[in-house]
């Protein structure tokens, strides 16, 4: 009996010899600890001591692969005997390997890539029908290859702080060669017409998702493109797990306000939902207004916002679209968040403003009017020659000059010191002229009103001047008092 112990442990030493980095990691209880490559068996399928199925169509999981060796090609391969063929090729590609060393395994690399490219291949041609449990074998052998953890961020290096995340060059990972076909091998299975949703919601379900959605936090762009595409078809594809998406979603979202205010793959998060906004059905569920309200509108607080905010503006105003009511809390949601000391950002906030009002009505503009002009005068008074441009041309939008023009009445008292004050005191020439023609326009469009705001300005200046005339009168008083007494006490 010892002699059989000893003999089993140096077999399993002898299959430990092989490079650790090209073993598929378990992903389980195997039920046998003398093979650490075995696959999985589940309560779904035979076990490996239960009596082979008699069912042709349901290959058993063939027994684990100790070396990547070629297999033959599927194509030349007899119909029946292809899925097991199948099944091994998979094996072959739960391999993982060093990809930081070029030379290190380079023959059973390439060997890999040839399996994928011709497993993507088989999938695309519809060849042939492929089995539940080889359905089942294909995801776990993408979720080896694709779940890991990510590199640091360049940012957490030890001793360096947050860097801004728009000069950082892209990370590439190494391992892209091989992630890329495993990507697109899973974007086939997905879209493929063949794909049966009620079988493949077994393997693609909530837990695959979220791991899904953890990847996007990759620094490689090409990772983030990919995942972007897969993640936007599982949504279209798989309607039974819509509800969870979007509140993954969310969630990603919360941390990354009020926890890190890092996230790299924000933009492309955004543009799934850009395009799921515009399926939402009318009227909209109180859900998705929620969604928007704790959501949405709070990601204009991150200062990294540059880098997301274009996919953000166009989910923005796809939902004043959809629901013009909306409009209101949008603008007072913007105002909430508008930025003190960032004239980028605030360059972009007004560009995000025009965009939503160009969809707003007028009963939604005459509620928010008062507290978006004084915002609107500040900029229009910034000394950050950028920012009082782009709000000077808000009046280049007939749109939204029909809206002040109904509400002149309300918005030229608001804003009429402001364009006084850049006439009359603005450094830059292209905002002097720009406040001219704003000028201009209200004069034209109500002389009478234009008057009577030239009127009071002229009083509150006048007003404004005594005040400061007396204060330094105030001031002269007090440093006469002031000499007198210290000649006195030099006297004294």
């Amino acid at each position: 009996m010892f002699k059989k112990i000893i003999k089993g442990s140096r077999k399993h030493s002898k299959s430990d010899s092989t490079d650790a980095s090209s073993r598929p990691p378990r992903s389980g209880n195997t039920g046998s600890d003398l093979n650490p490559n075995l696959v999985v068996n589940h309560a779904s399928r035979p076990g490996q001591g239960a009596p082979p199925s008699t069912n042709s169509s349901s290959p058993m999981v063939p027994p684990p692969m100790s070396a990547v060796e070629p297999l033959p090609l599927l194509r030349d391969t007899p119909v029946s005997e292809r899925q097991n063929l199948f099944m091994r090729k998979l094996q072959i590609c739960c391999f993982l390997f060093d990809f930081t060393d070029v030379l290190k395994s380079a023959r059973e690399k390439e060997i890999k890539r040839q399996t994928l490219l011709e497993l993507v291949d088989y999938i695309q041609s519809g060849s042939g029908k492929i089995t539940e449990i080889c359905q089942e074998e294909m995801i776990k052998m993408v979720g080896i290859n694709i779940f890991r953890s990510l590199p640091p961020a360049s940012h957490e290096n030890t001793g360096q702080g947050a860097s801004d995340p728009e000069e950082e060059e892209p990370y590439l990972d190494p391992t892209w060669p091989h992630l890329q076909i495993v990507y697109e091998l899973l974007l086939r299975y997905v879209v493929s017409s063949d794909t049966d949703t009620k079988v493949a919601k077994k393997y693609i379900d909530h837990s695959f998702i979220l791991k899904l959605l953890d990847l996007f936090d990759s620094e490689d762009p090409r990772e983030r493109e990919f995942l972007k595409t897969i993640l936007h078809r599982i949504y279209g594809k798989f309607m039974v797990h819509r509800p969870f998406i979007r509140k993954a979603i969310n969630n990603i979202f919360y941390r990354f306000i009020y926890e890190t205010e890092r996230h790299s793959g924000t933009g492309e998060l955004l543009e799934i939902l850009g395009s799921i906004i515009n399926g939402f059905a009318l009227p909209m569920k109180e859900e998705h207004k929620l969604f928007l309200v704790r959501a949405l509108i709070p990601l204009h607080k991150p200062k990294p916002i540059a880098m997301y905010h274009q996919q953000l503006s166009y989910c923005i105003i796809q939902f004043v679209e959809k629901d013009y009511k909306l409009a209101d809390t949008v603008i007072r949601g913007l105002l909430k968040y508008w930025p003190l000391t960032n004239c980028q950002k605030e360059v972009l906030f007004l560009g995000e403003l025009e965009e939503v009002l160009e969809a707003t009505q007028f009963a939604e503009f005459q509620r928010c009017m008062v507290p978006l002009f004084r915002q609107i005068a500040r900029c229009l008074n910034s000394l950050h020659f950028q920012v009082a441009e782009r709000a000077l041309f808000l009046w280049n939008n007939e749109h939204i000059v029909n809206l002040i023009a109904l509400n002149r009445q309300v918005i030229l008292p608001i804003i009429f010191e402001a364009l006084e004050r850049n006439i009359h005191g603005h450094w830059n020439q292209a905002v002097h002229g720009l406040t001219m023609n704003v000028r201009k326009m209200f004069m034209e469009m109500d002389a009478d009103l234009f008057d009577e705001c030239q009127r009071e300005f002229a009083e509150k200046e006048a007003r404004a001047q005594e005040v400061e005339e007396q204060r330094e009168m105030t001031w002269k008083k007090l440093a006469d008092v002031a000499a007198e007494r210290g000649d006195n006490m030099l006297t004294v």
